[in-house]
């Protein structure tokens, strides 16, 4: 009889653990257009958070990509300062799947598939996007999710940011 507690419960385990591997993650993003006479592009960081505010890993990361005649994009990302102190100044940019450009005012979608996020263990995170504008704001949306089972949260910036909304699917 104890023979089949231990085989269920290993089963049970396998169960449980599986969701969470075969989970993928949607991040949508709006960069709202705004009426201001000297436009600049945000730069925006994506990234996912414990409860406890511990940063657990960067998903996107969009910035000017190319020295101009104001210097290297790179030296402006501290202007994210959350994500900088939490992260952003151990990375080493640019990075595979994580850097790209700037984006222009509209939707703008993040996915990750579960094998990037294979370490992620099941439970309660929060979505992090802070965005930084030259002669501009700054601006952070925090919306908390639960990975390994299919969900959706949403919440909505009110300056830099609009919508922000966080769909896991298997």
């Amino acid at each position: 009889m104890r023979k089949s507690h231990i085989a269920l419960a290993s089963a049970g385990l396998v169960a449980v653990a599986t969701p969470a591997l075969a989970a993928d993650l949607t991040v949508s993003v709006t960069v709202p257009r705004l009426n201001t006479a000297s436009y600049h592009r945000p730069y925006v960081a994506v990234w996912i958070e414990r409860p406890d505010n511990v940063a657990v890993r960067t998903l996107a990361v969009w910035y000017q990509q190319t020295a101009n005649n104001e210097g290297d994009g790179k030296d402006w990302l501290k202007d994210m300062r959350t994500w900088w102190r939490r992260g952003g100044r151990g990375m080493t940019l640019p990075a595979d799947g994580v850097s790209s450009a700037t984006k222009a005012p509209g939707a703008h979608q993040v996915r990750v598939s579960g094998a990037r996020l294979s370490g992620l263990a099941a439970g309660d995170y929060v979505m992090v996007v802070e965005a930084a504008r030259e002669l501009g704001g700054r601006e952070v949306v925090r919306v908390p999710f639960r990975w390994g089972a299919p969900n959706t949260a949403r919440a909505t910036g009110s300056t830099e940011l609009g919508a922000v909304s966080v769909a896991v699917t298997r």
